[in-house]
């Protein structure tokens, strides 16, 4: 694996997967520009290192923003491989011994494994090489993104965060965002469900300051393990040790007992006050792709940084699908896949989350049907299970299925019987779910489509070939009739509250149709399917928005909500884009930047959607 962030650099570039950005660009909103047009490019496009910031430290972003580079940073040709060891790590360790010699071959494996603990050393480490105390602290030093026109300012976006049990003492690595206030202060943006919070929760019982250092950089097997869903009280370390096939230095922080790997770039120490009102935090242009709005999260002090003689800042870009963070949540699902059938469910095959869903809207699984009733148990066991109790929609199909075939699911959807196979139920949502009225909580949909016949005949739709307004609805579009029974609805342009469906079928003889999703007008025209699916999982809540209509049709309302009316949330988000005056900027400069042939802004079509008065193209 890699001594440091630099050798992990050289390695993009010597394979080409690399962009060097020599011209001055600004870390507000022109380098979340650069990356966004980069992570939507095929395949992911290239990590870009901008040589030239507004500061003294050069950036590095989309360094895990592709299938490949995922699997780079990881150390492997293929996320697959790691899962397999996995695979046969918990295989062997857990398969049932019956004689001394056969617990005695056990021996190696336990050997391995105490070799990926992670090791404390003395002294300092390179990412103490300088030290900024006293007055010298200065956070508006380091080149934090100012990402999107309506951040609430800029942040810290891949902050390894490591916190302690105040009981135990067991350490915690986790990732959460954090907003600078001034040069001394940030936000930590841990949610209610995280260990951070819960560690909060200990000092603030205690009525001590809680010690947090936060760290960047260095071997990007920490920054990924820093997102990992791994159980709690499980140190991450042991999973970074585990794929880099050794284990991590650590040594002590400067200022608290905290420890942290030697060879990161940057490490800022300090405190969270749990006796201080928290404070607001926000907007975010998130990873959903909609604005996580304004809310209150404990103040984060800063006593103290490092870093890194050579030190390079990496940052990420989130915001509207496909971006960095998508290969980062599929590497979870290859490496994960492994614990889950072992020790959650083992009938599951295949787990795929589609990056439409944005880690948790949507996911699908294959399983060995055996038994009726079996994918009920098999979603709601999973709901039930680490972060998938944030999943919203899933889709269980048997294992024949090859579950990222659009084709093959196409067809059983198309065949499925819908009066049988909804699974409904209610739980946990991420945090950052926008479209539920009860935040962290909310409705969840399966669709078991084990038992259906690929191969069965069906009763063919006849497409609507003209249709005139009527309900509210204005438009339809039948490109997904034939191959899945879905019809697309667009509400009128001035997004009326209510709407009424089924009159605008039944005015336009509208019959046969085995799905319906409607949408706000603006989203007609320009947005592909891929963002048509992102919008639908992101602004529905399957309890309000989906019902079975009096035709037997499933609708899904995919519209952004009137805040407040009904059971709408009281706020609702934009989407995530760039201002039209950064688009501009950037295409000016276009050839100044040196990387090559030119590539739109992907926030052109996404100002169609934006819910305030917006710039006319």
């Amino acid at each position: 694996m890699y001594k440091n962030l630099r050798e992990y650099i050289a390695r993009l570039e010597q394979e080409g997967e690399l962009i060097r950005v020599k011209a001055s660009v600004s870390s507000r909103f022109e380098i979340a520009e650069l990356t966004d047009r980069q992570a939507k490019s095929e395949g992911g496009g290239k990590a870009l290192l901008f040589e030239n910031t507004d500061t003294e430290f050069p950036v590095i972003t989309n360094m895990m923003g592709s299938k490949r580079r995922m699997a780079m940073a990881l150390g492997v040709e293929q996320l697959e491989d790691i899962g397999s060891r996995i695979e046969a790590l918990l295989g062997s360790a857990l398969s049932p011994k019956a004689t001394m010699w056969e617990k005695m071959k056990m021996l190696p494996l336990l050997a391995d494994v105490a070799k990926w603990f992670p090791k404390r050393v003395s002294g300092r480490g390179e990412c103490q090489q300088v030290v900024w105390q006293g007055d010298d602290v200065d956070l508006e030093r380091l080149p934090l993104l100012h990402s999107w026109e309506s951040d609430g300012g800029a942040f810290v976006t891949l902050p390894m965060v490591h916190t302690l049990d105040s009981e135990t003492g067991v350490p915690n690595m986790g990732m959460y965002r954090m907003q600078r206030f001034d040069k001394r202060t940030t936000g930590m943006h841990w949610h209610i469900h995280k260990t951070g919070a819960r560690h909060y929760d200990g000092y603030k019982r205690l009525g001590q300051k809680m010690p947090v250092v936060v760290t960047l950089g260095g071997d990007p097997a920490y920054t990924y393990s820093a997102t990992a869903p791994m159980p709690d009280n499980m140190d991450e370390y042991l999973l970074a040790g585990f794929l880099r096939q050794k284990p991590v230095r650590l040594v002590k922080a400067l200022t608290c007992d905290i420890h942290i790997p030697a060879d990161c770039d940057f490490v800022i120490e300090g405190y969270v006050d749990p006796m201080e009102e928290k404070v607001v935090e926000g907007d975010f242009g998130d990873h959903t792709g909609f604005y996580s709005l304004k809310d209150y999260y404990p103040k984060f002090h800063i006593t103290c940084i490092t870093h890194r003689k050579d030190a390079i800042y990496p940052a990420t870009v989130v915001g509207v699908p496909p971006q960095e963070d998508a290969y980062i949540a599929e590497a979870t699902e290859r490496i994960f896949l492994a614990p889950i059938r072992l020790a959650v469910q083992p009938e599951v095959r295949d787990l795929w989350m589609p990056v439409e869903g944005t880690a948790h809207n949507l996911a699908i699984v294959s399983i060995d049907k055996r038994y009726g009733g079996q994918s009920n148990k098999v979603a709601q066991s999973l709901w039930g299970a680490g972060q998938m109790m944030f999943n919203k929609y899933m889709v269980v199909a048997s294992a024949d299925v090859n579950i990222r075939s659009f084709g093959e699911l196409a067809k059983l959807l198309r065949r499925a019987d819908l009066s049988r196979c909804v699974i409904r139920s209610e739980g946990v949502l991420d945090v950052l779910d926008h479209a539920t009225a009860t935040c962290g909580f909310g409705g969840k949909l399966a669709l078991d489509l084990t038992d259906v016949d690929p191969n069965a005949e069906v009763a063919p739709i006849a497409e609507p070939r003209t249709a005139e307004p009527a309900g509210g609805v204005r438009l339809f579009d039948t490109r997904f009739v034939e191959e899945c029974g879905l019809l697309l609805l667009f509400a009128e342009a001035d997004r009326p509250e209510k709407v009424d469906v089924e009159a605008y079928l039944k005015h336009n003889n509208i019959e046969g149709v085995k799905y319906i999703a409607l949408f706000d007008y603006q989203a007609n025209g320009s947005m592909t399917p891929s963002d048509l699916l992102w919008l639908a999982m992101a602004n529905s809540d399957p309890r309000r928005d989906v019902k079975i209509l009096s035709g037997g049709a499933l609708f899904l309302d995919a519209r952004s909500k009137h805040p407040g009316v009904g059971d709408n949330p009281k706020r609702f988000p934009n989407v995530v884009m760039s201002s039209v005056e950064t688009i501009e900027k950037v295409d000016a400069r276009w050839k100044e930047y040196g990387i090559g042939e030119f590539i739109p802004s992907p926030s052109r079509r996404y100002r169609k959607l934006w819910l305030s008065p917006r710039a006319e193209w």
